[in-house]
């Protein structure tokens, strides 16, 4: 369904950042910012998980070093 273009290392990454985004909100106050961190949190963990970025497709760009022809 989506092509994989985000490679291990950035999968990694946006998983880390993903979580940690996520802890944030549960631990702090509920702020814009909280929410905001939230919604990006869980969009990082997504592309990490399906290995799929749309932005990436967009802009051309891919962390994937498989061929998939």
């Amino acid at each position: 369904m989506f092509k994989n273009n985000v490679g291990g290392i950035d999968r990694i990454i946006r998983a880390i950042i993903g979580v940690v985004l996520i802890a944030v909100f549960f631990m702090y106050a509920h702020t814009t910012w909280t929410w905001v961190g939230l919604i990006v949190g869980l969009v990082l963990l997504f592309t990490a998980v399906m290995s799929s970025c749309p932005i990436y497709t967009v802009l051309g760009l891919r962390t994937n070093k498989q061929d998939d022809s």
